[in-house]
């Protein structure tokens, strides 16, 4: 006899038994360990296999810890707030509040389905008053210390979904999303003046236990560099050309300069 493996029948069983007999329980005496996932935008109708290889990983993690003795605090939640979250509601004719609703519950129900080891007890909706109110809170401590200010800046734009997008989104000159042509504009933004942090940020990763590559890509990303700022006269002028350079020992032989040309 050829042994055939019903995984429907089986993984419901399964899935029934640990939904009556939760196999993450706090008695009290267990310790802790905290595991925490990057939250899914609900901007689309369900989760893709980008999602699943990511909560796949930390869901086979939380059982080995689970297997070890430890109480798993592992909390879902839903970056719910955003323009792709719009967007989505534009282009379906909905209202943002229902289809986010709605995006919710169906990816909730594919998340029950591989029965990770979710405390849905601790579930974080970012489009919640109660969440929220506490985000605005923050803002405007950051507003009152002058941490938050308003600036022109150019970004990506894409003008079929009206939207800013990271650098990353942006392949080959298009959107990611939609595949049209993104241009730069001007927007007269919210900036939060994380630069007042970079010499603490950069310190204090020497007290983390991370990988050794994670650890240089964020050194990288804040930065810090050593040099000094030149003036260049601008010929027939009372004007200078501000330039920073970590090798002023080498300006002898600089044939030009290039400004961008959002510069001011």
């Amino acid at each position: 006899m050829k042994a055939v493996y019903n995984h429907k029948e089986i993984e419901k069983k399964w899935h029934d038994i640990w939904e009556e007999k939760p196999v993450n329980v706090d008695d009290g005496k267990k310790e802790k360990y905290y595991c925490l996932d990057m939250f899914p935008y609900p901007s689309g109708s369900g989760l893709h296999v980008g999602h699943w290889r990511g909560y796949v990983i930390s869901d086979v993690w939380s059982r080995y810890k689970l297997m070890q003795g430890y109480y798993l605090i592992h909390p879902m939640g839903w970056d719910a707030f955003g323009l792709p979250a719009e967007n989505y509601a534009i282009k379906m004719g909905i209202h943002p509040a229902i289809t986010t609703a709605d995006n919710i519950s169906n990816i909730k129900r594919q998340m029950n389905q591989i029965a990770a080891i979710y405390d849905w007890e601790r579930e974080v909706n970012t489009t919640d008053p109660d969440f929220y109110k506490w985000t605005q809170w923050i803002f405007v401590q950051m507003f009152k210390n002058g941490l938050a200010y308003e600036k022109e800046m150019p970004i990506n734009w894409c003008p079929n979904c009206k939207t800013g997008l990271a650098n990353e989104e942006v392949v080959n000159g298009k959107c990611e999303r939609c595949g049209s042509e993104v241009t730069k504009k001007n927007l007269k933004q919210w900036m939060l003046k994380i630069t007042a942090y970079a010499d603490r940020l950069l310190e204090d990763l020497k007290t983390l236990d991370w990988p050794e590559k994670v650890i240089k890509m964020q050194t990288e990303w804040i930065g810090r560099s050593y040099g000094a700022e030149i003036n260049f006269r601008i010929d027939g002028t009372d004007k200078d050309i501000i330039v920073y350079t970590t090798r002023p020992d080498t300006l002898y032989g600089a044939t030009f300069m290039v400004l961008a040309p959002e510069y001011e």
